[in-house]
């Protein structure tokens, strides 16, 4: 099921705005819920895949700063931030999906 933008945006333009947010670095969406290629295995495969880049352009934004051959720091220390937002985050979505399975488990039938 497709469920039309709102507002006449459509969501890599509403999102794409967000500072410090690149278009491409947004995963894109599946074709179908739960079919199709890949499905949810694909998307999460894809999903990490893109916390992988980042954190490797965060180690290499924050090399660069602390060797001194960055040309600009604010966008070397954005990047890191970014990087370190992105682990946050995937971090809490682990913890809340551990949460979920235990308490499923957990769940008297």
């Amino acid at each position: 099921m497709i469920i039309p933008p709102i507002g006449g945006l459509g969501a890599t333009a509403s999102l794409g705005q967000a500072p410090g947010l690149a278009e491409s670095s947004l995963p894109s969406a599946p074709s179908a819920a739960g079919g199709g290629e890949g499905g949810f295995g694909g998307a999460l495969t894809e999903a990490i895949s893109s916390l992988e880049q980042t954190q490797d352009s965060g180690s290499s934004a924050a090399q660069a700063l602390a060797s001194g051959t960055v040309s600009d720091p604010e966008s070397a220390v954005v990047t890191v931030e970014n990087a370190q937002l992105a682990m946050e985050l995937a971090s809490q979505i682990r913890s809340k999906a551990t949460e979920a399975t235990q308490s499923i488990f957990n769940t008297q039938v």
